[in-house]
């Protein structure tokens, strides 16, 4: 398991279950602060031909942010048979329009929003 925390989030990556979960607020500065996190994507992806993000706990998430999900998100079309699920809620504002636009870059990708 790895775990990335601060006072405002948590990031858990579960190899078990294939899961990253992510909770509370990202408000890092830029892509460089998002380097331990998009490393931790980076590895799961690595380690596994299947992987889901749960984002239903993330209340905020800065446009850096959302930069390092797209990064990732275009690095994993890019492996051949991965399958990418991501789990949202429909009552974060900000997810319905930025996780739509992650399914654009990788049409392949499962989205659900909860």
């Amino acid at each position: 398991m790895i775990k990335i925390e601060d006072d405002n989030y948590q990031v858990e990556y579960q190899p078990a279950d294939s899961v990253v979960r992510f909770t509370g607020t990202l408000r890092l500065g830029g892509l460089s602060e998002y380097a331990p996190i998009a490393d931790c994507l980076t590895q799961a992806v690595t380690e596994s031909d299947a992987l889901t993000l749960s984002l239903k706990e993330l209340e905020f998430l800065n446009s850096s942010g959302i930069a390092m999900f797209s990064k990732f998100v275009i690095n994993a079309r890019n492996k051949a048979e991965f399958k990418l699920v991501v789990v949202g809620s429909q009552s974060v504002p900000w997810q319905t329009k930025s996780l739509n636009n992650l399914k654009r870059l990788m049409p392949a990708m499962e989205l659900i929003l909860e």
